[in-house]
């Protein structure tokens, strides 16, 4: 990500009234059009619920925690996490 200076593509009206909040600091303005949550773009997000809920149907079928932390290669804390959320 590269920073412009604000003075060179905000009006000037628009620049004082920024400048009345925030002076000399680094602001960051965020895209408005994104409409995406996290990892959908990626794929991450379909992959950890997939799997989030393989670990809950395994854990179902009698599987404990600790054989599925060693199945996923996961700590036992993170299964807990994923089976009780």
């Amino acid at each position: 990500m590269k920073y412009i200076n604000a003075a060179e593509v905000l009006p000037e009206e628009l620049l004082k009234e920024i400048q009345r909040y925030v002076k000399g600091d680094l602001l960051y303005i965020p895209n408005d059009n994104r409409q995406k949550r996290w990892g959908e773009e990626s794929g991450s997000r379909t992959y950890y619920l997939k799997r989030n809920s393989e670990i809950k149907k395994k854990y179902k079928d009698g599987n404990s925690i600790s054989q599925i932390s060693d199945l996923y290669g996961l700590a036992f804390d993170t299964v807990k996490k994923i089976l009780y959320s």
